[in-house]
């Protein structure tokens, strides 16, 4: 059921065979170039409540309208307001049923083929949902954060699995304090994580530089939105990536993944665990609104051979914090695990963890913490389409899901799309993908083609075409083709 502000909206994506079902009184003065069912909804909820239960009255509608079964709704509604008495419980199912009932008079019949084999074997989620889950997995055990849209839920999320899973999650006072408590947490152990938005992030860049010089493992969350400032807070936008490649004041490594798909989420939050306490370096799990957002299902992961592997190290009497190795990754002590004293120190310091201004040393610590990426293992790019590919569609993050289905109704030999989870640093493969392409297309949720300017800056890749959208909303599919075809 659309208002007409939201139908507005989507007024571009409708077209003669677009079907839109709403409210008679909404539906009734508009010249839409669609067509229209007009319901008298508010009529049919009157005796039990009115509006109040439009939602599940639209329940209703729908899973008649897809032969779903009615059993289960009926199951989860009683779940879901048992606790608000039972006569809450008896007007959804009355408003559910009636929905069913009005689906009879509209002129759409879908057959779905149902296969309970596959359904038990899959798990639905949320986006959010997805970045929670990976993160257990990943091991984390203590959480810091501030409320900020759209990544509050996964401090939520946490917060509901705290006594399950052994979590310890602090709701500070600012973000500035939110990831030095993270910081405070890796060193005496723990595995931590903070989730933000851009506003938030702002505030902890200058943490992070301190993560980067004293080589603490860090794990941020960054849930973008539009800026700048406050923007559009309930809206999406992938115009954080610059901000997450250079944020912080001087040079040192980080990585950063991005989740285009819930099961990248899950797979790349527990990744950012084991590659920060690997390498001692801040990993960015880089999402936005829509994809944290977006629900749906994915296979069920046995996590039961989940291993989270011991990176800290019993420290000798003699153990030095920042001893320079050829890796540039030193054996990382916590207190009180052993015999040695770790020290750690915001200014530049010696293997002893030490203050100095000593050039010597200055430079050996600056290119011990440079050289800890160069054995990373990247998560390579993926080509999704033909592999003899001369146009090569460029996206990453949460355009995945519209350029798929965009390139599969092309479905032209000729293009291929390449999606990137790890967009910085780079994959050591982008060159070679890029070297087979006659023509290629950026596709970016930004007004300046971050990623697009990454590549450029990196590799010398030049776009023949950018697609950008920067409204607050995701690329539709028939929008994407439209763009593809013109080029």
């Amino acid at each position: 059921m659309l208002g007409k502000k939201a139908i507005c909206r989507i007024e571009k994506r409708l077209n003669p065979n677009t079907l839109v079902i709403g409210e008679e009184a909404l539906l009734s003065d508009t010249s839409l170039p669609c067509k229209k069912i007009p319901l008298s909804v508010k009529e049919s909820l009157v005796d039990i409540g009115g509006m109040l239960y439009a939602n599940t009255f639209f329940s209703g509608l729908l899973c008649k309208l897809f032969s779903c079964d009615p059993q289960i709704a009926y199951d989860l509604i009683s779940n879901r307001f048992l606790k608000k008495g039972s006569d809450i419980v008896k007007n959804n199912i009355a408003a559910f049923n009636k929905g069913m009932q009005l689906a009879d008079e509209i002129p759409l019949k879908a057959t779905v083929q149902k296969d309970a084999t596959v359904a038990k074997g899959t798990k639905t989620l949320s986006g959010t949902d997805s970045i929670g889950i990976g993160a257990l997995a990943g091991g984390c055990n203590f959480i810091a954060s501030y409320p900020m849209s759209p990544s509050t839920g996964v401090l939520a999320f946490m917060a509901s699995h705290a006594d399950e899973y052994g979590v310890v999650v602090e709701q500070a006072e600012d973000e500035i304090a939110a990831l030095t408590m993270s910081l405070g947490a890796w060193y005496a152990g723990a595995r931590s994580m903070v989730t933000t938005s851009g506003g938030g992030y702002a505030l902890m860049t200058e943490g992070l530089s301190l993560a980067g010089i004293i080589e603490s493992p860090a794990v941020i969350h960054l849930a973008e939105r539009p800026g700048p400032a406050t923007g559009l807070p309930t809206r999406t936008e992938q115009g954080d990536l610059n901000f997450a490649v250079y944020g912080g004041h001087g040079d040192f490594p980080r990585v950063i993944y991005a989740p285009s798909n819930l099961q990248d989420g899950v797979e790349l939050s527990r990744k950012a665990f084991e590659t920060a306490d690997t390498f001692q370096v801040p990993v960015f799990i880089l999402t936005d609104q829509y994809f944290l957002d977006s629900e749906g299902y994915i296979p069920k992961i046995d996590f039961s051979k989940n291993e989270i592997k011991e990176h800290i190290v019993k420290t000798a009497q003699d153990y030095k914090r920042y001893t320079i190795t050829p890796s540039g990754i030193s054996p990382r002590g916590i207190p009180n695990h052993g015999e040695g004293i770790v020290r750690v120190d915001s200014d530049e310091h010696t293997e002893e963890g030490l203050i100095t201004e000593q050039a010597d040393v200055r430079i050996a610590m600056t290119d011990k913490r440079m050289r800890k990426l160069a054995k990373l293992d990247d998560i390579e790019p993926e080509i999704i389409g033909s592999s003899d590919y001369q146009t090569l569609i460029v996206g990453w993050g949460s355009t995945y899901g519209a350029i798929c289905e965009a390139v599969k109704k092309l479905n032209r030999k000729d293009i291929a799309f390449v999606y990137f989870r790890q967009v910085y640093p780079l994959p050591r493969s982008t060159k070679a993908l890029f070297a087979k392409a006659q023509k290629t297309i950026l596709v970016e949720n930004n007004v300046t083609g971050q990623f697009g300017k990454l590549l450029k800056q990196e590799l010398m890749v030049d776009f023949d075409k950018k697609i950008l959208k920067y409204d607050g909303f995701a690329f539709s599919v028939e929008e994407l083709i439209q763009k593809i075809e013109e080029v």
